[in-house]
């Protein structure tokens, strides 16, 4: 039996969804809502992420935009931690 994993979103990546245009928080959404809510196995898509600041962390590309997050195994559980342009969403906040 394989489990389906949950998504949430942090504080730092709702705002960032807020900011950005409607069309393209739309695009993400629709990505995150047909490949990540309810998967089995939510690294098919991503990578990790390398670096002592980012601990262990997941990047998905959507064209210029990534969704960064923690996938927790333990809890069956996709935390989105930041999305956003591909030259912005690394910087720490």
């Amino acid at each position: 039996m394989s489990l389906s994993f949950k998504v949430t979103y942090n504080e730092v990546a709702l705002r960032q969804l807020k900011k950005l245009d409607k069309q393209t928080s739309k695009r993400l959404m629709t990505w995150i809502s047909e490949r990540l809510i309810g998967c089995s196995n939510p690294r098919l898509w991503g990578k990790a992420l390398q670096g002592s600041a980012l601990g262990e962390n997941w990047c998905y590309r959507v064209g210029d935009y990534r969704i960064l997050c923690n996938i927790q195994d333990e809890n069956i559980l996709i935390l989105i931690a930041g999305l956003g342009h591909r030259k912005e969403v690394y910087k720490e906040k």
